[in-house]
């Protein structure tokens, strides 16, 4: 089965076209706050590279967030329109598993502005501990020689990890989740409407 996944809910725009269990295309472009204004282009580009039909596309997968407030929906957005006007699958995944990938004892934190940031631990793409918001004191006082810490570690200081965004989606195809109605489908914010207005 032919999958596009879609990620455009923190810097990047991430668009990955999987066959099965192979990647046929993909990128991951620093976006910030441009993912509207480059995701179809990207999208049209990568089909063409794939020489895939909009007829072929099997399901679509798309990440819920956390993240940015109005980055996490547009990715949404087209996802749901896509799926319920032609009636195929769709799948979620958390951005914090994007970041983590299949990585062992990982410790991901995103920009959540405020001295803030969002956070999950993981082991092999599986929460250890459920997502939240922490300040950057409560980050720092936890960590330890045995976490992996992935994301925006230049909040703390340290220099940003790399992410492979595209080869973690297709990894963690077998922790995709079922979407059963995609009308109810809404983001993880883990934050109020109107904390993303405090800069």
């Amino acid at each position: 089965m032919k999958y596009v996944c879609m990620d455009t809910s923190h810097r990047h725009l991430v668009i990955a076209l999987i066959e099965d269990q192979t990647v046929v295309a993909g990128c991951a472009i620093p976006s910030w706050k441009k993912q509207s204004e480059t995701i179809f282009p990207k999208w049209i580009e990568l089909m063409d590279q794939a020489g895939w039909q909009a007829s072929q596309i099997g399901a679509l997968v798309v990440s819920v967030g956390p993240g940015s407030y109005t980055g996490v929906r547009i990715a949404m957005t087209i996802a749901k329109v896509f799926a319920t006007t032609r009636n195929v699958p769709l799948y979620t995944l958390s951005t914090l598993q994007l970041y983590a990938g299949m990585m062992e004892n990982a410790y991901v934190m995103l920009d959540a502005r405020s001295n803030r940031a969002y956070v999950g631990k993981l082991h092999n793409g599986v929460f250890i501990e459920e997502p939240s918001i922490k300040t950057l004191d409560e980050i720092k006082a936890e960590r330890n020689d045995d976490l992996n810490l992935i994301g925006d570690l230049d909040l703390l200081g340290m220099p940003k990890t790399e992410v492979d965004f595209v080869a973690n989606f297709c990894d963690l195809k077998p922790l995709w989740q079922l979407v059963q109605n995609p009308h109810t489908l809404v983001p993880c914010y883990l934050k109020e409407q109107s904390a993303y207005l405090v800069k």
